[in-house]
């Protein structure tokens, strides 16, 4: 059983030294470090350490956010961690999934986690209900105004292509295409 220790700073200017002691302190014998933004999903050091280690074996960080992007992929690591029999340890928060106090406050971060997505999924589609209810559609403004539109039909029938007079109107030519699409079928219906 090996205490594993990983390390991680987010650039070059931040000084890992004091993980890398803290990691020492709690026994760890072989560290893997990592300079890169927690938002990277492709950290090579972690992709060292996790293939390392054996089961029976520890992964020990400084602190949870060195670990993971998000809750969501602290929790998906640590599963996948537990899946291969390898245990999860944070010094700072005092987190050993080793025990059953470790695994029951990590399964509550996870069971926590999960309730706030489900709770942002409601907000949110309640608040697109009302937006609807409103009138009102959800996503970016449209580029194209009517005034816009107009502009362009004026440009195109003076003799310029849908380029050109896209180009004039400082929007794309899918945009304009998508909108003269829109306002020809309206004419028809």
């Amino acid at each position: 059983m090996t205490n594993v220790g990983y390390a991680r700073v987010s650039t070059n200017d931040q000084n890992i030294a004091m993980q890398i002691e803290a990691l020492q302190k709690a026994g760890c014998h072989r560290i893997f470090r990592d300079v890169a933004s927690g938002a990277k999903a492709e950290r090579s050091g972690l992709i060292e350490a996790q293939a390392f280690m054996r089961e029976g074996d520890t992964l020990t960080v400084w602190k949870l956010d060195r670990l993971g992007r998000s809750m969501k992929h602290l929790i998906e690591t640590v599963g996948q961690l537990e899946a291969n029999g390898i245990g999860f340890r944070s010094i700072t928060e005092n987190i050993d999934t080793n025990t059953p106090g470790g695994r029951l406050v990590f399964h509550l971060f996870g069971a926590l986690s999960q309730f706030e997505r489900d709770l942002i999924r409601e907000r949110t589609n309640a608040g697109l209900q009302v937006a609807r209810e409103k009138g009102r559609l959800g996503g970016r403004r449209p580029v194209m105004s009517p005034e816009k539109l107009a502009k362009a039909q004026q440009l195109i029938s003076t003799g310029l292509n849908v380029r050109e007079a896209a180009a004039r109107l400082k929007v794309s030519k899918t945009t304009l295409y998508q909108a003269l699409k829109v306002r020809s079928s309206k004419r028809m219906s």
